[in-house]
C-alpha cells in the first residue's frame, strides 16, 4: 500500500531502524535521529540505493518526483546517482565560475587601488543591479543580450549613466575572466551604441563673484556644527575633492611649511598630492585645532572621532544655507576655483595641477605632486585674497 503524509508524520522511531514502502522502488527510512526518503534500483546487475532527501524537509510529493527522474534516467542507460554526482560537481564548478564569483575575485585585486569611495561604489553597483540577475550564471555563459537586459533595467528607471557605469564594470570584470581562463570574450563589448548617450552635465557652482560673495558670507554666518563651519569655510580655499577634505589628517598638516601633503591612495588619481596653505587656511585649521588636534582626523564625525566627517555633511550645510542642488554642491568649490583662476589669467597647467587632475604620463605622474609648487604657493594665496575682497563685497 502507498505511503500517506498522515502516516509518514505520524511514524515513530523504534529501537531498530525500520522501512515504510511507498512503491516503484521508494521508501521512508525511519531511524531515531529522523525520516529519510530512499529510492533502491539496480544498475549494471548490481542494486544499488539513492538519498532522496530527508522529511519534512523532503514532502512525499517530492521525493517521489525525485523518484520517477531517476527512472526516466535509468530508462535511458543512465546510474542516476552517477548523474547526480556529476551534477552537483558542475554546479560547484558553476558557482566558482559564475559572474559574482568573478567579479568579487576582480574586486578582491583592485579595490586597493581606488579611494574608498569609489570602492565602495563599484560594488554596490555590483550588488544593486548586475547580481541579481546574473549573478549566479556562469561567466562563460552569459551573453550580449543578457547583459542589455541588466542594462535596460537601470535605464528604464531614469539611471541612464548609472547604466554607462555597470556596463564598463561588466566590461572590465569580464576581461578579468578572460584573462583567468574562465571566459574567451568581453560580451559588453558587442553593446556599443545600445544605449543612448548621457547627456553632459556640468557640476552645480558658483561663479558670478557677486553670487560668490553672497555664498562666502553665509558660509560665515553658519550656524551649525563648528567642526562643520570650519569645514565648510576651508572648501574653497583647497578646492580639493569632497572625499579628500573629510579624509584629511591631521599628520598630514605642516603649519611650519603651509601645506597639506594627501598620500596617494586618497587621491582619484593614485598620486601623492600637495595642497599649499594660504594664510587664511592656516587661520581655519588653527580654529578647529584645539577641538580635534587630539585625534585621527581635522574633521572628524559628529558621532564619533574615530571616523571621517560623512560625506553628507558639506552639501548638507549647503542645503541648509539655502542652495539646492542645482545651485551649488561640496564639488562646485572645485568648479569656481578653476573657472575663475582661468579668467583671471594664471596658467593652465598651474591650476590643472593644484586640481589634481589626471597626468595622461604615469612615470610623470608620480613626481609631480611638487611641480610648479612655488607658483601655485602664490596662486592659492592670491586666490585666497580674491575670496576675502569678494566677502567684504567689493
Amino acid at each position: 500500500m502507498p505511503l500517506t503524509d498522515t502516516a509518514i508524520r505520524n511514524a515513530q522511531p523504534k529501537d531498530k531502524p525500520y522501512k515504510m514502502t511507498d512503491e516503484k522502488g521508494l521508501y521512508l527510512l525511519v531511524k531515531t535521529k529522523g525520516k529519510y526518503f530512499r529510492y533502491d534500483y539496480r544498475y549494471g546487475g548490481k542494486r544499488k540505493t539513492m538519498a532522496l532527501g530527508v522529511y519534512p524537509e523532503v514532502k512525499l510529493k517530492a521525493a517521489r518526483e525525485k523518484r520517477d527522474q531517476a527512472r526516466k534516467l535509468l530508462d535511458n542507460g543512465i546510474d542516476p546517482m552517477a548523474h547526480a554526482k556529476t551534477a552537483k560537481a558542475l554546479a560547484a564548478e558553476t558557482a566558482a565560475n559564475s559572474f559574482e564569483a568573478v567579479a568579487f575575485e576582480w574586486f578582491a585585486k583592485y579595490k586597493n587601488t581606488w579611494v574608498e569611495g569609489h570602492s565602495r561604489t563599484i560594488i554596490r553597483r555590483l550588488e544593486m543591479n548586475v547580481f541579481p540577475w546574473i549573478g549566479a550564471q556562469g561567466i562563460e555563459t552569459i551573453t550580449a543580450p543578457d547583459v542589455l537586459a541588466v542594462l535596460r533595467r537601470i535605464e528604464e528607471r531614469g539611471a541612464l549613466e548609472t547604466a554607462h557605469r555597470v556596463k564598463q564594470v561588466c566590461g572590465q570584470v569580464f576581461r578579468y575572466a578572460i584573462a583567468t581562463g574562465r571566459a574567451d570574450r568581453d560580451p559588453s563589448a558587442d553593446l556599443k551604441g545600445a544605449l543612448p548617450p548621457t547627456k553632459p552635465t556640468r557640476m552645480p557652482t558658483i561663479t558670478d563673484p557677486s553670487k560668490i560673495s553672497e555664498l562666502l558670507r553665509a558660509m560665515d554666518g553658519y550656524q551649525g556644527h563648528f567642526v562643520t563651519r570650519c569645514a565648510l569655510r576651508l572648501a574653497p580655499l583647497v578646492f580639493v575633492r569632497p572625499g579628500e577634505l573629510r579624509h584629511a589628517e591631521w599628520h598630514e598638516i605642516n603649519f611650519e611649511k603651509a601645506e597639506w601633503r594627501i598620500p596617494a591612495e586618497k587621491m582619484k588619481m593614485r598620486s601623492p598630492h600637495m595642497v599649499p596653505l594660504s594664510d587664511q587656511a592656516i587661520t581655519i585649521l588653527k580654529e578647529v585645532e584645539p577641538l580635534t588636534g587630539e585625534g585621527k582626523y581635522v574633521f572628524p564625525s559628529l558621532r564619533s572621532k574615530d571616523r571621517p566627517m560623512s560625506d553628507n555633511t558639506i552639501l548638507a550645510a549647503l542645503r541648509r544655507l539655502g542652495y539646492s542642488n542645482d545651485e551649488m554642491s561640496g564639488h562646485g568649490f572645485r568648479a569656481m576655483a578653476s573657472t575663475l583662476l582661468h579668467e583671471q589669467g594664471w596658467p593652465s597647467d598651474i591650476i590643472e595641477r593644484q586640481l589634481a587632475h589626471a597626468e595622461s604620463n604615469s612615470v610623470k605622474a608620480a613626481y609631480n605632486h611638487a611641480q610648479h609648487l612655488p607658483e601655485r604657493r602664490k596662486m592659492m594665496q592670491a586666490w585666497a585674497d580674491y575670496l576675502d575682497t569678494l566677502r567684504s563685497g567689493a
